[in-house]
């Protein structure tokens, strides 16, 4: 007798994580492929989608369960998953991360918001919404947040045996460091715990979402005869938000003494410049502000200030929007504004 819940068509039952490079989706999907191999027999295949693998890009991973009777021969990636992971809240602005989910199909997201506004902004009509705050997990372990993702996976798919994936976390670490054996465990003891669920009931007029493979903006159809990117690889228009993993820095201005060091370490266009007259009228640059938009949270102006003037603080969704202090460029895609 099979101890799937259910399956699609090939008998496949399908998981697809959502996330950015860095948040470790990659080896979540291998140690939950793993689990269902030796923990409970089961066939299983996993492999991921990460383009050039820069901290920040959007990663998909995908997971195929199956009976130990039944061959793997689709290989392709998962476009109408079962269960969805969403590492990180920032895809929302840039990837249809529900997209092929059915009616009745199961979304855990890493979130401290309520349940009502992360439904509200996927666009979730019917199934279950799991929300666990993975992040904030994590930063109290210290540890990934991989780990809180997969226990609150584990604690949706009721097929899966808690105690196998202890087992792999436990193989995973103890040889190379087997100081995070304890912490992993803890992690995902409490991702399992804390997580979340609310269910939506699948009315008779509810449809199953529709996979949309997104397109390139510039291909052989949609690219202007004879057009040139003028600004490649500029980063003036692109959100970079998305590679912050639970901090960003904040700034208090009465403490700042404009001395520029946060400025040149910062690896971004993050510090926003005023030239201003100081008290003995001579014209200097003053620091206005953060453009959070180019912010990745890494830190290093928190590290380097010496006034205390910047001081990390957890994110939390929609501060950065409200404290954000814009950048002006005078020139950008190539022409003047």
């Amino acid at each position: 007798m099979s101890i799937l819940t259910r399956t699609n068509r090939l008998g496949f039952f399908e998981i697809r994580l959502e996330s950015i490079g860095g948040l470790g989706a990659n080896l979540a999907g291998k140690m939950l492929a793993e689990t269902g191999v030796l923990g409970l027999g089961l066939n299983a295949s996993n492999f991921s989608s990460y383009g050039s693998e820069k901290k920040g890009t959007p990663v998909k991973s995908f997971v195929r369960f199956c009976d130990p009777g039944v061959d793997i021969r689709d290989h392709s990636p998962i476009e109408q998953p079962h269960v969805v992971g969403i590492f990180h809240e920032a895809l929302y602005k840039t990837v249809n991360v529900i997209s092929g989910l059915p009616a009745d199909g199961i979304v855990v997201v890493n979130s401290t918001r309520p349940a009502e506004e992360i439904r509200a902004d996927l666009g979730l009509v019917s199934g279950t919404l799991a929300v666990v705050d993975a992040m904030g997990i994590a930063l109290e372990e210290r540890t990934k947040l991989n780990t809180s993702m997969l226990g609150a996976l584990f604690r949706v798919c009721d097929f899966l045996d808690p105690e196998a994936m202890r087992s792999v976390i436990r193989s995973t670490f103890e040889k190379k460091y087997p100081q995070l054996v304890e912490p992993n465990l803890r992690t995902f003891n409490r991702g399992f715990e804390e997580v979340e669920l609310h269910v939506y009931p699948v009315t008779h007029d509810t449809q199953d979402r529709v996979f949309e493979r997104p397109q390139p903006l510039l291909g052989y159809e949609t690219q202007t005869l004879g057009g040139v990117i003028a600004t490649q690889g500029n980063s003036m228009t692109k959100d970079l938000s998305g590679s912050r993993q639970g901090y960003l820095p904040e700034y208090e201005a009465d403490k700042c003494t404009h001395c520029a060091k946060c400025d040149s370490i910062c690896p971004d266009y993050c510090f926003v410049w005023e030239e201003q007259a100081d008290k003995r009228g001579r014209m200097m640059p003053f620091l206005q502000g953060i453009d959070y938009q180019y912010c990745k949270g890494c830190l290093k102006c928190v590290d380097i200030c010496p006034s205390g003037a910047l001081s990390s603080r957890r994110e939390q969704w929609g501060w950065s929007e409200q404290h954000r202090v814009a950048h002006q460029f005078p020139v950008y895609e190539g022409g003047r504004v």
